[in-house]
């Protein structure tokens, strides 16, 4: 496979690729580049709808592929004309159907982190290139646990495509509908719905199964508002509320990952994160709906504040601090010391910062309490110092 190449069909800037999830993005792609519809359509109405998965499965707010492409495409004004599948021996991509969209396994498909890690379902743009090679192009951006995923555009032999789609894929030709007509709405989540979503979450027998999966609804749900949010700001600016809302969601995002991590590693499961959830979800409307008065920020988490008297060496315990967080951040310690905080380097988020915490652990034998591995105590220096004085005077 040739190493990714950003010619004139780069995505454009206005793709806004950050903000969808990895069916979405590649139909919002087509939409734009064939018929200059704006992806941020796919923002206009965010409603909570989870859905039941079965006997002992978890509810989702993840729609089923078939829907979710279906949905997609209306929302953008685009009408599938023909899908079928094809066998992994079929010919990729088809003679004259020009660039189609297609859903396969990720786990092998060589462009994404995903390869030889994970099963699921991915789309891709498939075309020819003015010599006749396969041409795929991908729009999705996500930092996984495998390593970024960031859109681009490659070229493949037939037998690379073949040994990406050793199982076949499922083919679809588009055509446009007719523009959009996009109303902004943010309809209320009923209180009984999300009283059964976080009931089922919260008594689950197997907890690590339950966080796994709470972790990357999470994820979606604040993909979904961040979405919203774009679009209409787009039509007229983001209220300060909004702006708060958004945050709040992003660190129950890495409070439910870290979370899944302790459980995990036998470690005790932190409260919080579903009462949490709630919470925001019961907000959504009211924030998108209101007059920009900002509303009030989120007490912080307690043992917010200056690093605690009777600390061991509080100086020595603020190096050993930032020496591993360096040590991960790929940054001189010197710079977190000096006051840089952790969320300005780049390539910080809710993976490096769990392998901060428990680098911190390891190099100092403690063990953190759950209830202080919240996003506030974690994105700086003094946070950091503060719940690891903690930890080693409580660590026995």
């Amino acid at each position: 496979m040739t190493a990714p190449v950003i010619p004139q069909t780069a995505p454009p800037a206005e793709l806004r690729a950050e903000l969808m999830d990895c069916l979405q993005v590649n139909l919002a792609w087509l939409a734009r580049a064939e018929h200059g519809v704006s992806p941020l359509v796919l923002g206009a109405r965010l409603e909570f709808e989870p859905r039941d998965r079965g006997p002992g499965r978890l509810p989702t707010v993840e729609a089923g592929t078939d829907t979710h492409v279906e949905r997609t495409a209306e929302a953008l004004g685009l009408s599938i004309t023909d899908r079928h599948t094809l066998g992994s021996r079929a010919e990729f991509p088809p003679t004259g159907l020009g660039t189609v969209y297609v859903i396969a396994d990720a786990y092998h498909l060589p462009w994404v982190p995903y390869r030889g890690h994970a099963h699921m379902d991915h789309s891709f743009l498939l075309g020819r290139d003015a010599s006749g090679r396969a041409e795929v192009r991908d729009g999705y951006h996500n930092d996984t646990p495998y390593g970024p995923a960031r859109p681009g555009t490659w070229t493949l032999t037939g037998q690379e495509l073949t040994e990406a789609l050793p199982d076949g894929a499922r083919v679809y030709r588009t055509t446009r509908a007719g523009m959009p007509q996009a109303v902004t709405e943010a309809v209320p989540a009923a209180a009984a719905a999300v009283e059964s979503y976080v009931r089922a979450y919260r008594e689950h027998p197997d907890r690590e199964e339950a966080l796994a999966r709470l972790t990357l609804e999470t994820w979606l749900l604040a993909r979904a508002r961040r979405l919203h949010a774009a679009h209409r700001a787009a039509a007229g600016g983001t209220a300060t509320a909004v702006e708060e809302h958004l945050t709040a969601w992003g660190k129950l995002t890495e409070q439910t990952f870290l979370a899944h991590r302790r459980v995990q590693r036998g470690r005790p499961e932190p409260t919080g994160p579903l009462e949490r959830l709630a919470e925001l979800l019961h907000a959504d409307a009211q924030v998108f709906t209101a007059p920009s008065p900002a509303r009030e920020t989120t007490p912080a988490t307690a043992g917010a504040g200056t690093a605690e008297t009777g600390s061991p060496d509080i100086d020595a315990l603020r190096t050993t601090v930032a020496e591993e967080a360096a040590a991960v951040l790929r940054v001189p310690a010197a710079e977190l010391l000096a006051g840089r905080a952790l969320t300005e380097v780049p390539g910080f988020g809710s993976f490096r910062m769990v392998d901060i915490v428990e680098r911190i652990e390891r190099r100092l034998d403690i063990e953190f309490d759950a209830d202080d591995l919240v996003p506030e105590n974690l994105h700086d220096l003094s946070g950091l110092c503060r719940i690891t004085a903690r930890a080693h005077r409580e660590t026995p």
